[in-house]
């Protein structure tokens, strides 16, 4: 909220009288002095409550916008700190009950999973290791032939374009990359 903005946005505005005109200038300046002066702890206060900086910037952000909307409807403008304060808790707890509802509604679409053990993504990670060395293993051109084909998912004429191969060499490559990494699982403990 710059001055600049408020200016333009003052002059654009040609129904407004002098005093309507003073009283959108003061709204401006005084949520420019707020939002200097309470913007950091503000935005502290709704990461407690969200646990997330992005969304709490974005519930701070909202409430000086809504002040800066019903600024002159406020009553007392020496209390406009706690009434932001008060807005960032409102909205931060509307952020938290909507998250709340959207968890239950995923949860209620989400089809049963069988029954997974705990170490599953560590067996996970492990098995990916394990494949990985096997892969860092391979010769050269049969690492890259694979990782084209499984990874990239090309087909054997892109492949062939890529490593400047022909078509011949690639599946050839492909067989024995596949083979080796087979003989070299099998005897891995997955």
């Amino acid at each position: 909220m710059t001055r600049g903005r408020a200016r333009s946005h003052l002059s654009a505005v040609p129904a407004e009288g002098p005093a309507e005109a003073s009283r959108a200038w003061d709204a401006d300046a005084a949520v420019e002095a707020l939002y200097a002066a309470h913007w950091r702890r503000l935005v502290r206060l709704s990461v407690l409550l969200v646990r997330d900086v992005g969304t709490a910037e974005e519930v701070v952000q909202d409430a000086f916008v809504a002040m800066h909307g019903h600024w002159n409807r406020l009553r007392d403008p020496d209390k406009a700190a706690a009434y932001l304060r008060q807005t960032v808790v409102n909205r931060s707890r509307s952020v938290l009950r909507h998250r709340g509802v959207v968890e239950r509604h995923a949860a209620r679409e989400r089809p049963l999973e069988p029954d997974v053990p705990a170490d599953a993504d560590v067996l996970a990670r492990d098995r990916r290791e394990q494949v990985l060395d096997a892969l860092r293993a391979l010769p050269q051109r049969q690492r890259e032939v694979l990782a084209l084909r499984y990874y990239l998912d090309l087909s054997e004429a892109d492949i062939a374009d890529t490593l400047g191969i022909s078509r011949g060499a690639v599946k050839s490559h492909a067989s024995r990359g596949a083979a080796a990494l087979r003989a070299h699982l099998d005897g891995a403990d997955l």
